[in-house]
């Protein structure tokens, strides 16, 4: 089991204590917990199926040269009760990045207990400190009890959009040049 470090109140790298978990940033040592929940959270989803990363793409993607996330593990002791792992986008109409959560995990022991609200309000502070204009993520809409909940804390469920995805042969099939149009193509319409 990885070993968690003594809390202390401090900036986004700093642990923090908040109902009784201690939330830190994941460091290498912690890369086996963190690939396990976001295992257990694609079986919780339903979406196991969807799960092509290897270890090595996980781990290049959060401890590589450039990383393109964040890892927050919650720990009580010295385990890991849940993990937030997101990114920064950004907002044309603020004209300012955002944070987007990407993935929220509780293990099922430590639900109900302040775990997920710790996470949430670690990165709200996350997002505050590095002046993003907003915090996002999706929910599945048939998680009913995780929507109530992120009502709870002030969070707006967007009625009117919808996530837009390409993966795998569509991406590349988008990706490809579209064929120049042939002089036919071109000309003006009878009138």
């Amino acid at each position: 089991m990885t070993r968690r470090p003594d809390c202390e109140d401090g900036p986004a790298g700093s642990p923090v204590s908040a109902a009784g978990f201690s939330i830190r940033p994941a460091r290498e040592a912690d890369f086996a917990a963190v690939l396990r929940m976001i295992r257990a959270l694609a079986e919780f989803e339903r979406l196991s199926h969807l799960v092509v990363a290897t270890e090595a793409d996980l781990h290049a993607a959060l401890f590589g040269p450039r990383p393109a996330a964040e890892v927050l593990i919650a720990w009580d002791g010295e385990t890991p009760a849940g993990f937030a792992l997101f990114f920064h986008n950004f907002s044309t109409f603020l004209g300012r990045r955002g944070l987007w959560l990407e993935d929220l995990w509780v293990e099922p022991a430590y639900r109900r207990r302040g775990c997920a609200q710790a996470l949430l309000r670690r990165l709200a502070a996350i997002a505050v400190e590095r002046d993003c204009g907003r915090f996002e993520w999706a929910v599945l809409d048939w998680n009913a009890a995780a929507i109530d909940f992120y009502r709870s804390l002030g969070a707006t469920v967007l009625p009117d959009w919808r996530i837009v995805r390409v993966v795998g042969p569509e991406l590349r099939s988008l990706a490809t040049p579209a064929r120049p149009a042939a002089d036919s193509d071109l000309r003006p319409g009878p009138g």
